[in-house]
């Protein structure tokens, strides 16, 4: 049984990887056009940015839930 799990878990995440290659083709295409890589830079900074704020949210939450559980424990 482990066997077949494995071989579906294989077969699904080689999917999804093709998946996810094949949706970035106009990307691909525009940057590859640009000859002084402006395009490529800015595309880069906003993956960045997009990539930050969920990282800063949960943070937060973590945060907040610290503080929140450090209050309980106090006041008991």
């Amino acid at each position: 049984m482990k066997k077949i799990v494995s071989f579906l878990l294989i077969v699904a995440t080689s999917l999804i990887f093709n998946a996810a290659y094949a949706q970035c083709s106009m990307c691909r295409a525009v940057l590859e056009s640009d000859v002084d890589g402006g395009a490529a830079e800015a595309i880069n900074d906003g993956i960045v940015y997009l990539m930050v704020f969920p990282y800063i949210l949960v943070a937060g939450v973590g945060v907040a839930i610290y503080r929140l559980m450090r209050s309980n424990k106090q006041s008991a």
